[in-house]
């Protein structure tokens, strides 16, 4: 089964429950690791997550993929938050953290670079607009192959 079907499938049987709970379902990652294969889930609510949350939506969920059995080998299951420097995945996640501090990488060069780092100033369409050293930037959201938030210090 190739990877991106086993991860859509994955979606589709915990998102739901994640809903049930209050729970946005942030990523999904399923790779090869030294110890083995890992599944890990990245969740987030308003207010945050806790570790309880996690160690709660672990159990629950791992039964559930058990009875579903969509993976034939054996793995570990990682449920976490997505940490302060959460990935920007969702065109949402470009407004809903606006004003934050972010680190962006596209695909071609914009203006001769590839990296940038500005405080998001919202989505708009498909383009994504950055504050970078005190001039508004866009950036094509189809051009971004990789987009975090930053530790604001």
């Amino acid at each position: 089964m190739k990877l991106d079907h086993l991860l859509q499938e994955v979606r589709q049987v915990v998102d739901p429950v994640l809903q049930s709970q209050g729970v946005e379902l942030i990523d999904l990652e399923y790779q090869r690791e030294s110890p083995g294969w890992v599944l890990r889930i990245y969740i987030d609510r308003e207010g945050g997550i806790t570790v309880q949350d996690c160690a709660e939506l672990s159990g629950e969920l791992g039964a559930i993929l058990e009875v579903r059995d969509l993976i034939d080998n054996p793995y570990t299951l990682e449920v976490s938050s997505p940490g302060l420097t959460r990935l920007l995945k969702k065109p949402e996640d470009y407004k809903k953290y606006r004003n934050h501090l972010a680190r962006i990488k596209t695909f071609e060069p914009i203006e001769g670079q590839k990296n940038f780092k500005g405080i998001l100033q919202g989505l708009e369409g498909e383009t994504v607009y950055v504050q970078v050293e005190g001039r508004i930037l866009e950036i094509p959201l189809r051009g971004i192959a990789k987009a975090n938030l930053e530790i604001e210090f």
